[in-house]
C-alpha cells in the first residue's frame, strides 16, 4: 500500500469516526420531540420492516447483522410498546413473523421526517449534485460494510 493510499484511508477512518460521534451528538442535542419518540434500535427495525415487509427474527437479525437474541429483546420491547405485532409464520408454524403496527409506522415516520428536515437544513447550501453524490457514496459504504460482515 502506498503512502498516499494509507493517508487517504486514515482520513476516511477519522471522518467515519467523527461522523458517528457527531451524528449521535446531533441526535441527542436536537430539541424536537420527534427525534426522541424512538430509540435508534427501534427506528432501524421499524424502518426495515416498513421497507421490506413482515419478517421473522432470523431474517431481521441477518439483515441488520445482529445476534438473534439481541433482535428478540428489541422486538419484545417494541411489542410491549405496541409498535410491532407477532403473527404465526405461514411457512413455519413454530415461528412468528414481525410486522409494524400503525402506531409503530407513525412513530417511525415522525422520526424519519424530523431527520430529513434536519439533514435538509444542514445540507441546504450543498448543490443537488453534491447531495446526490453523498447519498450514493454513503450507500456504497454501507453496502461494503454489509458485504464485509457477510464474509465473516
Amino acid at each position: 500500500m502506498s503512502d498516499d493510499d494509507e493517508s487517504t484511508l486514515g482520513k476516511i477512518e477519522t471522518e467515519v469516526a467523527l461522523l458517528m460521534r457527531f451524528g449521535e451528538a446531533t441526535r441527542r442535542a436536537t430539541g424536537t420531540a420527534e427525534h426522541r419518540v424512538l430509540d435508534r434500535a427501534a427506528y432501524v427495525i421499524l424502518r426495515h420492516l416498513a421497507d421490506a415487509g413482515p419478517q421473522n427474527v432470523s431474517a431481521l437479525a441477518a439483515r441488520l447483522n445482529l445476534d438473534g437474541s439481541t433482535v428478540t429483546r428489541q422486538v419484545s420491547a417494541l411489542q410491549r410498546d405496541g409498535l410491532i405485532t407477532r403473527t404465526p409464520d405461514p411457512s413455519d408454524g413454530r415461528g412468528t413473523v414481525i410486522s409494524p403496527t400503525p402506531a409503530g409506522l407513525q412513530r417511525m415516520a415522525a422520526v424519519q421526517a424530523a431527520r430529513t428536515r434536519l439533514y435538509g437544513d444542514m445540507l441546504a447550501d450543498w448543490s443537488a449534485e453534491d447531495r446526490d453524490t453523498l447519498a450514493a457514496l454513503l450507500g456504497r459504504l454501507n453496502q461494503a460494510l454489509v458485504n464485509r460482515n457477510r464474509r465473516r
